[in-house]
Formats: C-alpha cells, sequence, structure tokens
C-alpha cells in the first residue's frame, strides 16, 4: 500500500550500494542529456544519426521502460512494490480528496497553487452520486488518478459510492483527522510503483523534463534499484533497460 512507502523506501535505499555496481552512471547520465537535449529542441545523435528534437507544448514524462527475462509470470511469485523517489515521478497527478472541512479547504487552497492539480468532495458531494456506477465512473473513477480521504470518512466510501473506486484500483488513501493535506500528496506525485503483470515488459513514470539532470539520475537510480531488490535474482533478471520522454527517441541505459 501507499502508505508504507517511507518504511519500505529506506529498507532499500540502505541496500543500493551493492545493486548500483550493475548501473553505469556514464551512460545513464548520456541519456538524460540526451532527453533533455531533444525536449528543448536540440539535435542529438540516435543509432548514429543526427535527429532534431523538438520542444512540445506540453511537460513531457520520462519513462523507465524495463525487459525482463528468466522469469516465468505464471509460476513465479509476482511482485508490487511503491517507493518514494526524491523528486516528482510525473509532471501532474490528478488527486480527488473526499474530506472533512478541514481538508477539504486545505485541498482547494493547494489545488489553486501551480503545479497541482488538487479537486476536494465532501460526504454530501459523494451521497449526491446516489451510488449510480456511470456517475461514479465518469465523476470520480474516470476523472482523477488518485484520492485521499479523511480517516473517518475513508471507512464510509464503499458504503456511500458502492465499490466502483475499488474496482477501478483507486480505493482512497486513508490520511489522520489531525493531519495536513499538502505532504501526503507530495509524497503521491514523488512515488513510483512496479507491479509484474503477466508479460515481461514493464514501464512507469520516473521523472519529467522539468527536472534538472542531477535530479532525473537521482529518480533514475533509485527507481532501478528498487525494482532489481523485487526480483527473484535481482540483476539476473534484468534483460534490458530503457529511458525516454514521451514523444522522444528510446535511450538504451542496461545492455
Amino acid at each position: 500500500p501507499v502508505h508504507s512507502i517511507p518504511i519500505r523506501c529506506c529498507f532499500h535505499v540502505a541496500s543500493t550500494t551493492f545493486i548500483m555496481s550493475k548501473l553505469d552512471q556514464e551512460l545513464v547520465v548520456k541519456a538524460i542529456q540526451n532527453i533533455l537535449k531533444y525536449s528543448s529542441g536540440e539535435s542529438i545523435q540516435v543509432d548514429g544519426e543526427e535527429v532534431k528534437g523538438k520542444q512540445r507544448k506540453f511537460l513531457e514524462t520520462v519513462e523507465l521502460q524495463i525487459s525482463l527475462k528468466n522469469y516465468d509470470p505464471s509460476k513465479d511469485k509476482r511482485f508490487n512494490g511503491s517507493i518514494q523517489l526524491r523528486h516528482p515521478s510525473r509532471p501532474k497527478l490528478d488527486i480527488c480528496v473526499l474530506g472533512n472541512e478541514k481538508h477539504i479547504e486545505e485541498a482547494r487552497e493547494l489545488g489553486a497553487v501551480e503545479g497541482y492539480s488538487v479537486a476536494a468532495m465532501s460526504e454530501d458531494d459523494l451521497k449526491k452520486l446516489n451510488k449510480n456506477k456511470k456517475l461514479v465512473k465518469r465523476t470520480l473513477a474516470k476523472k482523477y488518478d488518485m484520492f485521499l480521504a479523511s480517516q473517518k470518512l475513508s471507512k464510509k466510501v464503499p458504503r456511500i459510492i458502492g465499490p466502483g473506486l475499488n474496482r477501478a484500483n483507486k480505493m482512497p488513501i486513508p490520511v489522520p483527522e489531525a493531519e495536513a493535506i499538502k505532504p501526503k500528496v507530495d509524497e503521491l506525485l514523488n512515488t513510483v510503483k512496479f507491479q509484474m503483470k503477466k508479460v515481461l515488459c514493464l514501464n512507469a513514470a520516473i521523472g519529467h523534463v522539468g527536472l534538472s539532470e542531477e535530479d532525473l539520475r537521482q529518480n533514475v537510480t533509485l527507481a532501478i534499484n528498487f525494482l532489481v531488490s523485487l526480483l527473484k535474482k535481482n540483476w539476473q533478471n534484468v534483460k534490458a533497460l530503457y529511458i525516454k520522454s514521451t514523444m522522444g527517441p528510446v535511450q538504451q541505459i542496461y545492455f
């Protein structure tokens, strides 16, 4: 669960000294430089040819792509883990706070700050959905990426609106009544999740082109080392690693 991230993060960060030996940091830095150059409109070399970049009208996400080997999804245990990175893992995350009066006020104030996309709904707002499945799907499950809820209200959510959020794998993360909303929102913005499914390829957002070269390097390194720690045979299960921006060419960083 997302709220246990800090504990897991500390454990895995402590073990990264050993894991990091497999990552060529020069190759990682060069790949990040190419991503940032391309996204700003500069030319880069791709497979020996010069390719002209293009600056987009939106902030591109930087994605980590993983190809695994020696893994049988039908037999081996499927892993599922989250880690809080040092810097935002994506340019934008639409969050809805289902809250008490205090949390709703905080959420609306935060939503007015540049860089945050935070909305708020009260218990009465949820009741107005009248357990209408299509309405819950359209106004909540499809509209927002993640949900936070004041602790007392979080327990009532399934009873008030039905199983819609649970089915969408977007159940609200409880926030104690007296705690502030902003630290929880920042935590979500910095979180990356790795989940093994039925295929040997994974991808995850680990930053955006608005971050600095060093910030991206830290995020890439931490995310990869955490992922490797989840694998049955660690680096022996890694076939290849790539990073790319939303519209940019793929940069291989592990062969």
